[in-house]
């Protein structure tokens, strides 16, 4: 179970300042962006929390995610530089990147949200990655924006490149336009020794086999899986 932070263990403001080299003169800015509404709830003399920024950063984000995908991958499709952007701006991964630069350790939470393991949890992380961005677009402007993202998006670009490709995503695409409901991906088999162990999985949609697959590893087996699947009713990557 997380454990709660001490408020004296919090990171401050300036220091997380000086960690990631940003470039905030004004303090109170960044403590703003660090601030959950539920520590303002409980300090009545404290500044307005996060919202408001956050709500900045998310269009901000959009806009730096967008111009970031299309210079990167000149001849992708429109539909997929949209999948790509919305793979990287969705809560969860906007956590990653929160987690990523320890901003957990820096939220200024009420002590309800910090005791039930706020500093860790992929809402408030989301969140307030979005507030930082914010708070950095007023203070320095979109350059500084890009050159603090765009780093952490070179990082994960073959990531999310391999997680909109994957033929586990495109097949459940299919299956839910279709109407079809959920592809079930189950072990039928698992042969070999430990340390050289084949799988054999199926995917299976309202409980008809439409592929299987072999690998070293159950995900391997099911991406296999997938692919066949695809392959049989006809359906490619664009």
């Amino acid at each position: 179970m997380t454990q709660a932070l001490d408020s004296r263990d919090l990171e401050s403001a300036s220091a997380l300042n000086r960690r990631l080299n940003l470039p905030f003169s004004n303090l109170s800015l960044l403590t703003r962006a660090l601030t959950h509404r539920s520590y303002v709830n409980e300090n009545p003399d404290a500044q307005e929390d996060n919202e408001r920024l956050e709500f900045l950063g998310d269009a901000v984000l959009d806009f730096i995610v967008g111009a970031w995908a299309y210079n990167r991958f000149p001849e992708m499709p429109e539909g997929d530089l949209t999948k790509v952007r919305s793979a990287i701006v969705r809560n969860d991964q906007l956590a990653n990147f929160a987690r990523r630069i320890g901003l957990g350790g820096a939220l200024r939470l009420g002590r309800g949200e910090s005791s039930s393991g706020g500093h860790d949890r992929d809402t408030l992380l989301g969140s307030a990655f979005e507030a930082l961005i914010g708070a950095l677009y007023l203070e320095a402007g979109l350059g500084a924006v890009e050159a603090f993202v765009n780093p952490i998006l070179d990082d994960v670009q073959e990531y999310i490149l391999d997680e909109i490709q994957d033929p586990k995503s495109r097949l459940q695409e299919w299956a839910q336009a279709e109407k079809m409901g959920t592809p079930q991906y189950v072990t039928v088999s698992a042969r070999g020794p430990d340390h050289a162990k084949e799988f054999e999985v199926e995917v299976r949609i309202q409980g008809v086999c439409y592929g299987r697959g072999r690998g070293s590893n159950k995900g391997t087996a099911a991406r296999i899986a997938a692919q066949t699947a695809l392959e049989a009713l006809g359906i490619t990557f664009k």
